[in-house]
């Protein structure tokens, strides 16, 4: 039995809403590749709201605060504050090397000239860092290698430490595996000069640097460049614009708002990759930004040391207990740039071992 004319619409129209419902619940499924790590979507639509919203509240936050700050009270109470350096932790694994960094931290001589941030992926079941460092944990979402999901952290970190503290005007973006290899002091001192006169800091926010790796030239460039389909960077990013550095950081707190405020990269960089061996978005997504929006203010070194010596599946050398010595880091501490102030490598866990 057939159905009359006069059901037929109806019937069609029936048809078609249940089809556009199936296309709308499996779509993602279907459509989105799955991360070669972790195999889960790289970005959803409701962590891209939720990111939104927490930028324009840290933009906000920064627009409220006066440029001299130096006779405000800050948010500790204390009053005439000094600028301070924000430690992001970017982590999925247990922060193994926190008793170097309450070693690191301790030689502040006081808690009043840094803030210490931790991004944990939430599938993570992290311990208890072995420091008495006060640690704020901001609300995190999944991330993974390889992802977008990595860019999306480091901006979640910036933005809660731009949100707790006016006063934080350098973001240092380092992972569970870095360790210091110079005093807080010595860090500080070289960026914002000795503690006793840094508040003229607040007054020179316009021209602090940043120190990000940016290169515009490497063998893999251009596989990197068409990871997403040829021209699917098009217009926004033209190759010669394309550049690569190191996913960790020193960035002043100028570009950190630059970062939050930015969309038409993020909007290119968030796709998908076609070519998942040649897919690392978090390498290029913020040498990119800052080359093409300030490239003076950029240092184009980073201030991490890494040895890709003998790396294993993408990682940098592991340097295992008979290399650990004194004259290692003396050695690690020598650098083409200026300063160097953490080391992003992988260190095998040692109990005891100083700077």
């Amino acid at each position: 039995m057939f159905p009359s004319s006069s059901s037929s619409p109806i019937l069609y129209s029936l048809t078609l809403f249940v089809s556009l419902l199936l296309l709308f619940l499996f779509a993602p499924q279907i459509l989105l590749p799955r991360n070669r790590h972790h195999g889960q979507p790289l970005i959803s639509a409701k962590d891209e709201l939720d990111d939104l919203r927490l930028f324009r509240e840290a933009i906000s936050k920064a627009k409220a605060t006066p440029r001299g700050g130096s006779s405000k009270v800050s948010h500790l109470g204390t009053v005439n504050p000094k600028p301070k350096i924000a430690f992001l932790f970017l982590t999925n694994s247990d922060l193994v090397f926190a008793p170097l960094w309450q070693r690191f931290f301790e030689s502040s001589g006081g808690g009043d000239l840094f803030n210490v941030y931790v991004h944990v992926d939430p599938s993570t079941k992290l311990s208890t860092p072995e420091w008495l460092v006060k640690a704020s944990f901001v609300p995190a979402k999944t991330t993974a290698r390889a992802s977008p999901t990595l860019i999306s952290a480091a901006r979640r970190l910036m933005a809660n430490a731009i949100i707790d503290d006016p006063f934080n005007l350098y973001f240092a973006l380092v992972s569970q595996h870095c360790i210091p290899l110079h005093s807080f002091k010595f860090v500080y001192a070289s960026l914002l000069g000795n503690p006793s006169s840094a508040t003229k800091a607040f007054l020179t926010q316009r021209s602090h640097k940043s120190y990000v790796e940016i290169l515009s030239e490497a063998p893999y460039l251009h596989n990197r460049y068409v990871a997403r389909g040829d021209g699917s960077l098009l217009p926004e990013i033209p190759y010669d614009k394309f550049r690569v550095g190191s996913q960790f950081f020193v960035m002043a707190k100028r570009h950190a708002l630059l970062v939050l405020r930015e969309r038409k990269l993020w909007r290119k960089f968030k796709q998908p990759c076609l070519d998942l061996d040649s897919c690392y978005p978090e390498e290029h997504y913020f040498p990119t930004l800052l080359s093409m929006e300030d490239p003076k203010g950029s240092s184009f070194y980073t201030l991490t040391r890494v040895n890709w010596t003998d790396s294993v599946d993408g990682h940098p050398h592991t340097y295992l207990s008979p290399e650990i010595s004194p004259e290692l880091i003396h050695t690690l501490r020598k650098s083409n740039s200026r300063i160097e102030l953490n080391l992003d490598v992988r260190l095998e866990n040692m109990g005891g071992f100083g700077l």
